[in-house]
């Protein structure tokens, strides 16, 4: 059974720092490049950060310098750590995984990242 988990939401402070963790299993982790998305209340969902299967990794310029966003083949996981965070940045955050060249694109249930004094 495929299944990605997404966890380390929570509520935190404006300058403070989180780390997102995405589980996956069911899938050849290491073939899939992974991203984090991200959908605040009424806005579309958007991208954040991605890491290709063999370790590029982008970033939206609104979280560049703050985020990064990496994976650990050996656990199937991909992880997004958060640094000075501030109110823009919450959100509920999603992991995807997807397989190029085909079009499969598989998706968690996302984690809710509050920032707030």
């Amino acid at each position: 059974q495929v299944q990605l988990v997404e966890s380390g939401g929570g509520l935190v402070q404006p300058g403070g720092s989180l780390r997102l963790s995405c589980s996956t299993s069911g899938i050849i982790f290491r073939i899939y490049d992974m991203g984090w998305y991200r959908q605040a209340p009424g806005k579309q969902r958007e991208l954040v950060a991605t890491i290709t299967s063999v370790g590029s990794t982008m970033y939206a310029d609104s979280v560049k310098g703050r985020f990064t966003i990496s994976r650990d083949n050996a656990k199937n996981t991909v992880s997004l750590q958060m640094n000075s965070l501030q109110p823009d940045d919450t959100a509920v955050y999603y992991c995807k995984a997807g397989l190029q060249p085909t079009k499969i694109e598989l998706w968690g249930q996302g984690t809710q990242v509050t920032v707030s004094s």
